[in-house]
């Protein structure tokens, strides 16, 4: 029996248990508060249903609590009273290997694919199911209980004079406050953990040869200068926003002062289907298409000069991958980030903007050059900086097309590689945390945090301008 309760989905289980108790606890608060209407008592201070919110909050409470509990500690504590009944054998496996084990016991009770291993494996998986078995019991007792009293007390509270509505009310203010100290809880978790493992790692590798050394070999743990990294990212955000930035505003405008209403309901959904192209559709189309046509076009080139006279060798590298080719895709990928914001900003400019310009007798492009683009100007900006977010965080494009080479050309039909690569490159295989090859992904990823960051704080900066001068 506590076998198969080790088997049972909880996560699922606990949602809906919580669902119900919120139901009920809802449903339960609401009568009471009718029926007190209805026995002769004065008019109620809150409506009915704020009652059974009321109620609905003090049952769900406890049971959310356990269920928090039982989803951070449940697997830790299973592995810590498994392990405490190990045969003495076990004691001679390092915390490595012990790990290991436990991670293939976890593995075999989820899959209960386990029939054919040896007796003593079979015997330590059924414990482990024995054990989360109980807690499985444990944890639904706990909330049932949980619930019970939270709904008891609170319908005890329930009278005509009683301020449900406040109540409530900061409740959901305290829920709100709750999630954003999680949200910024999060990001100072993630600086935290990138400048803990940035400076493990300044601690072998000077910051110095790190941000401006010029050759990057971390697979052989050789050198460490990251300056072709960057290069090479921002190179092809460059080339990625030299097409998305104009192509993109231009839409915008085209479609929010221009265009039809027949145009853009056809236009605007067209563009914007670019933005759920998955990106491996974009490598593959950058691999295929874009980059064989950008070493032609270079090959010809040079073909062209050498001819002519006007160069005595190929001047351009033609390579079959290139920092070019990501970065026209990277382009059109970012597009729709550019347009549809900036549509969206240039519509919520006060029409009585233009019907000002048109009366000082400007014509419409005069208006939308002097009066709506500059109004639009920092929800311009904020799309521009997600695209420029997006072209620099982006992979696989860069992957497949761009190549993985770390230097600093300014051939853009040369093959280059990006931050992002590099880390993907550096956190896979079996090299363990301390290790320079691996810490020096950190490094880069905090170096990308500090970048972005700045571009923030600059836009920021912009958009306060025009807000003042709009305002």
């Amino acid at each position: 029996m506590l076998q198969q309760l080790g088997l049972l989905p909880m996560g699922w289980l606990l949602i809906a248990l919580i669902a119900v108790f919120a139901s009920v606890a809802f449903f339960v608060g609401r009568v009471r508060a009718e029926r007190l209407l209805l026995s002769g008592a004065p008019e109620l201070h809150s409506r009915p249903n704020y009652h059974g919110y009321f109620v609905a909050m003090w049952a769900v409470l406890p049971a959310i609590l356990v269920a928090l509990a039982y989803a951070l500690g449940a697997e830790a504590v299973s592995r810590g009273q498994l392990t405490s009944e190990l045969p003495p054998a076990f004691e001679l496996l390092s915390a490595a290997e012990m790990q290991t084990y436990l991670d293939s016991v976890a593995q075999a009770a989820r899959s209960t694919d386990y029939a054919g291993t040896d007796l003593v494996f079979t015997a330590v998986t059924n414990r482990y199911l024995e054990i989360q078995g109980g807690l499985n019991i444990g944890a639904l007792a706990l909330m049932v209980f949980g619930a019970l009293g939270g709904l008891v007390f609170a319908r005890r509270r329930l009278a005509a004079s009683f301020r449900a509505r406040s109540l409530v009310e900061r409740g959901m203010e305290s829920v709100l406050f709750l999630c954003a100290v999680v949200a910024i809880a999060t990001t100072v978790g993630i600086v935290v953990s990138l400048l803990y493992e940035s400076i493990q790692f300044f601690r072998v590798v000077p910051i110095w040869d790190f941000l401006f050394g010029t050759r990057w070999n971390a697979q052989t743990e050789a050198e460490f200068g990251a300056l072709p990294l960057f290069f090479g990212t921002f190179m092809i955000a460059l080339i990625a926003m030299a097409v998305a930035a104009p192509i993109g505003l231009f839409s915008a405008i085209y479609l929010s002062e221009y265009a039809g209403p027949r145009a853009r309901a056809w236009i605007k959904p067209i563009l914007e289907i670019l933005a759920g192209i998955p990106t491996v559709v974009y490598g593959f189309f950058a691999l295929l298409v874009v980059a064989p046509a950008v070493r032609s076009v270079a090959i010809w080139i040079n073909e062209t000069l050498i001819n002519t006279g006007l160069a005595t060798e190929p001047l351009l590298a033609a390579q079959p991958t290139s920092a070019l080719a990501a970065g026209l895709v990277m382009g059109i990928m970012v597009i729709p980030f550019v347009s549809s914001l900036s549509d969206d900003v240039i519509n919520a400019v006060p029409q009585t903007l233009r019907d000002g310009a048109y009366a000082l007798g400007a014509t419409k492009s005069e208006t939308v050059r002097n009066v709506v683009v500059p109004a639009a100007l920092p929800g311009i900006i904020a799309a521009l900086l997600l695209a420029v977010s997006r072209a620099i965080g982006e992979t696989m494009i860069v992957v497949m097309a761009a190549g993985k080479s770390a230097r600093i050309s300014m051939d853009p039909t040369s093959d280059l590689t990006t931050i992002t690569v590099q880390i993907v490159s550096l956190m896979t295989g079996e090299t363990g945390f301390d290790d320079p090859k691996t810490l020096s992904a950190f490094a880069l990823g905090l170096v990308l945090f500090a970048v972005t960051l700045i571009f923030n704080v600059i836009a920021l900066r912009v958009v306060q301008k025009y807000r003042e001068k709009y305002d």
